[in-house]
């Protein structure tokens, strides 16, 4: 019943790809096997096992940057933040600034 916090993009698809709801209740699958999942803006994913994201800033032309839109659920909000964090110079890539993202 808690929260979820993925830490970066990777966590997130990774456990959105293997968590399920059934009969009301959080499922997570163990194992390995190859994760084939495009979280984007108009996919129609239902997050079902992440709640809040943090992870760095992403270059705006990366399929990152759609996942992150997806999960705040307005892309051009979140393309409006990043120009925002460009003015502003934040750093990008692995090292650079970080961001807090919740879905509610």
């Amino acid at each position: 019943g808690g929260k979820v916090l993925a830490v970066g993009t990777t966590t997130t698809r990774t456990l959105e790809a293997r968590s399920s709801m059934r009969d009301g209740r959080f499922y997570l699958e163990s194992g390995s096997r190859p994760v084939n999942l495009f979280i984007h803006p108009g996919s129609n994913h239902v997050w079902t096992a992440v709640d809040w994201m943090l992870t760095n800033f992403h270059l705006p032309e990366s399929t990152l940057i759609m996942m992150v839109g997806a999960l705040i659920g307005d892309l051009d909000f979140t393309l409006h933040a990043y120009q925002e964090a460009i003015r502003e110079g934040y750093r990008f890539y692995s090292y650079g600034d970080a961001m807090l993202i919740s879905d509610r």
